[in-house]
């Protein structure tokens, strides 16, 4: 069960890295983020407003 928990975080960290980098947002806070709430970072990610260039 451990490591279904720990693959689950460790891809949820990917994730949240990905949609920061893309909407320009600073991806390693969101692999923090990730890493501490796990899955629920992935909506946070998607709701927060990504900067404008």
């Amino acid at each position: 069960m451990a490591y279904v928990l720990f693959a689950v975080t460790i891809i949820s960290m990917m994730v949240c890295h990905y949609i920061a980098k893309k909407r320009g947002l600073k991806p390693m806070h969101w692999v923090i983020i990730a890493a501490i709430i796990g899955p629920l970072a992935i909506p946070l990610a998607l709701l927060v407003k990504s900067k404008s260039k």
